[in-house]
């Protein structure tokens, strides 16, 4: 998937991102758990998770 399509995501829907980008794995549900939260560490989390 392309790199901005996924930061773009990442913003917007930050477990949608993940998922697009590692699958349904650990990482996935961490950043749920870290939506869930607040929104603001999902959205670090993804990004940080994509753009690695």
């Amino acid at each position: 998937m392309n790199k901005l399509v996924l930061i773009i995501l990442c913003v917007l829907l930050p477990p949608i991102g993940v998922f697009f980008a590692k699958g349904a794995g650990k990482d996935f549900l961490i950043n749920i758990v870290l939506t869930i939260l607040f929104w603001f560490p999902g959205m670090i989390h993804a990004l940080w998770i994509t753009t690695r």
